[in-house]
């Protein structure tokens, strides 16, 4: 049984003229964790410059919750500009370590020294997920996570970046939780979803409450 078979009963309202939902982004996480949840979407990833939009509000003073709440409703509002009528789904991700920020890793060098920049040490995931429809923001909620990485051996981190490959490139941090990324970790506090990119259980709670999906 395919996602849109198995998610047929928790949609609201789709064969009476339901909005489509449309989730604004290129992150194969988030469309599955939506999938999964039973609220398939499209997708179409917003295309904006993410750091020129980052260090314009560093810049200006604004913190890590401002910039992933700007550049959630920012993708939202670019894609929701090419579909009159749609509800569109934008979210984004900050990673802050002692007040630096961290982008995705350029290549494996680049991901070795991020790892090695946040052995041993905490650090935030600052996510948020915002809802606009016909330019208009609806809603948006933001989470905090703290996430505590162990002090591993120089041994390990290399057998991880081997085993990960390309996938050390995909995320803030060079990790991925549901994987190999979580042996990284001696602790988390936070909400699991949202480190994974979504914060999905009060997005689903909008949903509902919007008759999007299943009350």
């Amino acid at each position: 049984m395919g996602a849109e078979a198995a998610a047929a009963p928790f949609l609201a309202g789709r064969a009476a003229g339901q909005a489509a939902l449309i989730l604004a982004s290129a992150s194969p996480a988030r469309a599955a964790l939506l999938a999964q949840a039973g609220v398939p979407c499209a997708t179409e990833p917003a295309a904006i410059d993410e750091e020129e939009v980052k260090a314009a509000l560093r810049a200006a003073g604004a913190d890590a919750a401002k910039v992933a709440e700007t550049l959630a409703e920012l993708k939202a509002q670019r894609v929701s500009s090419r579909h009159p009528g749609a509800v569109v789904i934008g979210a984004d991700q900050v990673l802050e370590c002692g007040g630096v920020w961290f982008d995705k890793p350029a290549d494996s060098s680049h991901a070795r020294n991020d790892l090695l920049a946040l052995r041993g040490k905490s650090h935030d995931l600052v996510t948020c997920v915002c809802v606009v429809r016909d330019g208009q923001r609806l809603w948006h909620h933001t989470s905090r996570a703290t996430l505590h990485m162990r002090e591993f051996s120089g041994t390990f981190l290399e057998s991880y970046l081997t085993a990960v490959g390309a996938e050390a490139l995909e995320s803030v941090g060079a990790y991925q939780l549901e994987g190999l990324g979580a042996q990284l970790f001696a602790r988390i506090d936070g909400d699991y979803f949202s480190i994974l990119g979504l914060p999905l259980l009060p997005l689903l709670d909008f949903l509902r409450g919007h008759g999007m999906v299943m009350p």
